[in-house]
């Protein structure tokens, strides 16, 4: 359900962008004073945000694979951001969104696509629409049409599944609507000290060609594509190879982790955004992925823990944001030729690659999906996942393996080892989906940028064979191809054939063997020849519907009850009458399950100040002052506390806090109530 914004106008604090400067002590970007970008015409862009949240409690967290992960609220919400670029020469088209998500698994995929179709026809299709993920590890589970992704959040979530859904294609629509003429223009950078590698043994199996082009083992570019409409800047995409595990798998609260603040910041803070006025926004920030499957926000290579994890993500996206509004000091390089692209899926079970991309002057195949001991473990510099699993060597999986498997399955071997196999996705895939095998690879073309559309964790090594197939195919600088990871479905990680002999957690969870890379390279080369010489490429057989084979054991909610003796939307802890800058407030709320409403577009709290008789609207569940927790209380009564982190910056004045909430009763019906606490005072 979808709800309306709770009524009254909203002004912004802009608490961390009012001193103009970041974290390394450099001025903020004015969008109004940036210099244009002398950029070519020829292009209409529109771009659009919607929420695209999901359940934020009693679900199971998605991206660390740990069942007691079980989200408990809410910290900032998980937004789809769209972009359309048309070539208005041609009229050719791309959608790109990018989604606050785990992942994009095939289910959602589809699901938008099909709302697009409904509303638009044939103008976006698989072959012109890259939806791709940020990665965050604070989002909810339950959304993909595949058991192994679904085990931790005890099935299918169809709330879920429907909100991201929902989301994801209201941001196409919106962007739809907006398109407008627009210039381009594309800049790079360099940004250190914000990832690191976190499987470096692995990455020094790669050969020198590979290792020279990254010395410190990192990949620091950070890519701009912004675009402007006359002497304004209204929309950014900035790629940068960063894992959004800043937020731990110790954290309870939905949080779209570092790249989700870095879009908040620059929309909201900086530029004084508003996602509930009902208004298009002025300004589009988008942080997307690339080539990040061994980046790990961690510079000491140490799992984060809570709440200190909160800083450390505020301090990532920081620092990616900053080195995207930085390239807005100089003008760019104009965006210049067609729009266009290419899409086919592949069975990445029964791939034959030829010598040209194995590397070794032989012919090799892929092999069906196995889980490698390895994936079990986790990663150890992020966050471990189960005990008993190293990464690296395993004596016992390695043993079974080598001595039974491989024993019995001489194809096997030789796609998979020395990978010691735990579970035969593959075979179990026969009896019911596990995993997805036939998979979506794409090529986005936006003038002279390149974008491989690949729907895994990508490696930076493998990213940058990727890169240098297509570069090489089409003429293009290398720097202007970038691997858009986590787009279009999900297939786990994948690394290079020397990094995978290693066996660390990306080589265990390199699911369809040793020649994964070299037969995707295979793939990408075909879509950029085609893409080079105006041909097409077969779409290939899509995936199977699986909404009919979906399991879902966790229950709903039965019914909501106050505490004894008191109503709904009551406070149980009152606020006290007064508060000074930097202090929270933290107030506890009768509550009733959030599932019963998601309050999609809208918001289970407001801070509101009193502006002239009137009570103004300051920060929302979305803002990242605020925290909204939910609690269990006996069987069927709900705790709910509402936090509010005053800004150095508030404005003096009277405050409140008000929680929107939802009861269901035992026939079902489900009735809104809101709770306000008594005023309160903030001096400056």
């Amino acid at each position: 359900m979808t709800s309306s914004p709770p009524p009254g106008r909203r002004s912004v604090l802009k608490a961390t962008a009012a001193a103009g400067v970041g974290l390394a002590g450099l001025q903020t970007a004015s969008l109004a004073l940036a210099p244009p970008a002398s950029a070519a015409e020829g292009y209409r862009v529109g771009r659009g945000v919607s929420d695209a949240t999901g359940e934020i409690a009693e679900v199971g967290m998605m991206g660390y694979g740990r069942i007691d992960q079980q989200a408990e609220g809410l910290h900032l919400r998980l937004r789809s951001r769209a972009f359309v670029f048309e070539d208005t020469g041609t009229g050719r088209r791309v959608l790109l969104i990018v989604v606050d998500s785990p992942m994009i698994f095939d289910s959602v995929y589809q699901a938008v696509l099909k709302r697009l179709k409904d509303r638009h026809g044939d103008t976006y299709t698989a072959r012109n629409v890259m939806i791709t993920a940020t990665h965050t590890h604070g989002g909810p589970g339950g959304y993909s049409h595949h058991l192994l992704y679904n085990l931790t959040t005890l099935g299918f979530h169809r709330q879920t599944f429907e909100a991201v859904a929902d989301g994801i294609a209201e941001s196409a629509h919106r962007a739809h609507e907006d398109l407008a003429p627009s210039q381009l223009a594309l800049s790079r950078a360099e940004l250190t000290g914000t990832s690191a590698n976190r499987s470096r043994e692995a990455f020094d199996r790669n050969p020198r060609d590979v290792r020279d082009h990254f010395p410190d083992a990192i990949d620091p570019l950070t890519t701009l594509l912004r675009i402007t409409r006359g002497d304004r800047t209204v929309g950014a995409v900035n790629w940068f190879a960063c894992h959004g595990t800043s937020m731990s798998g110790d954290n309870r609260l939905i949080s779209s982790d570092n790249k989700g603040f870095a879009a908040y910041h620059w929309e909201r803070e900086v530029e004084g955004g508003d996602y509930l006025d009902g208004k298009a926004p002025d300004f589009v920030a988008a942080f997307a992925q690339t080539n990040a499957g061994d980046m790990s926000p961690h510079t000491d290579l140490k799992p984060p823990t809570t709440p200190g994890d909160f800083a450390g993500t505020r301090e990532s996206g920081l620092r990616q944001y900053e080195a995207a509004a930085r390239q807005l000091d100089s003008a760019g390089t104009p965006v210049q030729g067609p729009v266009d692209s290419r899409m086919t899926y592949v069975n990445l079970s029964e791939v034959t690659v030829t010598p040209e991309f194995t590397g070794d002057g032989k012919t090799h195949k892929t092999a069906r999906p196995v889980v490698g001991a390895s994936m079990a473990a986790g990663s150890m510099e992020d966050g471990p996942a189960f005990p008993g699993f190293e990464e690296g060597e395993n004596p016992l999986w390695d043993a079974i393996s080598h001595s039974v498997i491989y024993e019995v399955s001489p194809e096997l071997k030789e796609a998979q080892a020395p990978k010691g196999c735990v579970a035969p996705l593959g075979e179990m895939n026969r009896i019911y989906p596990w995993v997805q095998e036939r998979v979506p690879v794409q090529l986005v073309r936006i003038g002279q940028l390149y974008l491989v559309g690949v729907s895994g964790e990508v490696t930076i090594g493998a990213g940058l064979r990727l890169r240098r197939t297509v570069a090489e195919t089409v003429g293009a600088d290398l720097e202007d191809v970038l691997v858009a990871g986590y787009s279009n479905s999900y297939f786990h990680y994948l690394t290079t054939p020397e990094e995978y002999d290693a066996q660390h957690y990306e080589g265990g969870s390199t699911l369809f063997g040793r020649w994964q890379l070299p037969a995707l390279q295979q793939t990408v080369a075909q879509l950029a020849r085609a893409l080079r010489d105006g041909t097409d490429v077969p779409l290939g057989e899509v995936p199977p519907d699986l909404s009919d084979k979906q399991l879902s054991l966790q229950p709903g909610v039965v019914t909501d009850a106050p505490p004894l003796t008191k109503k709904f939307g009551d406070v149980l802890t009152q606020v006290r009458d007064g508060y000074g800058a930097g202090e929270k407030v933290e107030v506890v709320f009768a509550g009733a399950h959030p599932s019963n409403d998601l309050h999609r577009g809208s918001t289970y709290l407001q801070v509101q100040r009193l502006d002239g008789g009137e009570w103004t609207t300051v920060a929302d569940d979305g803002d990242w002052s605020t925290t909204f927790r939910w609690k269990r209380d006996g069987v069927a009564a709900s705790k709910v506390t509402v936090t509010w982190e005053i800004p150095q910056d508030a404005d003096p004045g009277e405050y409140r806090l008000r929680y929107h909430g939802d009861a269901k009763s035992l026939t079902g019906r489900i009735t809104a109530f809101t709770g306000t606490t008594a005023t309160f005072t903030v001096s400056g």
